[in-house]
């Protein structure tokens, strides 16, 4: 039994990667390992004014970020556990420390038919996305997001691509300052940029039978089709 991440990326890809990147993204049921990443962003930002209105109505649930800022101190927790449909789960909680009030952006990866990640969004997995790992030349992570669906009670309908988004994260190791670093950038494919986010962070691993899932790192509402 190997990690999600590894299983859908296969073993030549994944050897691939830096060490470090191949640790954490080896986390899950068989390493018994959580990750926590805790550091800054540098930039945060969004697009056009237009698009504010968007970002606020998702930060009802928790994905995106509707505030810009420099220097934003976050947290990102890994941790796997089975979802309420005996699914292996992989927590990506973001937490971004802004002056007055954080905000949270919520994903949870499962993995999917075909050996594909399944990246849930949002406190109540309303939206779901393919993403595809590549590992880059340089030993460094690629993940691009495919088709978006959104999915409540019987409806399953895909999101146009006129609302949807295309995601883009690389992230990497720097020997250097031994710290991963992270660029995420969120397109439409009509109007442009909407949102992202770029900085860097330590990580440190815990036993995830000791530490288990806290209070509130899971969804409210989980989804059960992939």
């Amino acid at each position: 039994m190997t990690s999600i991440f590894r299983t859908a990326m296969g073993d030549d890809a994944f050897e691939r990667l830096h060490p470090e990147l191949r640790r954490r993204f080896s986390v899950g049921l068989a390493s018994g390992e959580a990750c926590t990443g805790r550091g800054v962003m540098s930039r945060i930002w969004h697009g056009p004014s237009f698009v504010k209105p968007f970002l606020a109505l998702g930060t009802t649930r928790n994905i995106l970020v509707p505030r810009a800022g420099r220097d934003v101190p976050f947290v990102i927790e890994n941790v796997p556990y089975l979802d309420s449909y005996g699914r292996e789960t992989v927590s990506f909680v973001r937490t971004f420390a802004f002056p007055g009030r954080p905000r949270r952006f919520d994903a949870q990866m499962v993995l999917g038919p075909e050996g594909r990640i399944l990246d849930y969004l949002g406190t109540h997995q309303h939206l779901a996305t393919d993403l595809t790992f590549h590992a880059e030349p340089d030993g460094s992570l690629l993940i691009r997001s495919g088709e978006h669906r959104f999915r409540e009670g019987p409806v399953d309908v895909r999101v146009p691509e006129l609302i949807g988004a295309d995601a883009e994260v690389r992230e990497s190791f720097d020997e250097a300052s031994g710290r991963f670093r992270i660029r995420v950038r969120v397109v439409n494919r009509r109007f442009g940029p909407l949102f992202g986010y770029e900085g860097s962070f330590r990580a440190e691993y815990g036993d995830v039978r000791h530490c288990g899932v806290r209070a509130g790192l899971r969804p409210v509402r989980e989804e059960a089709r992939a």
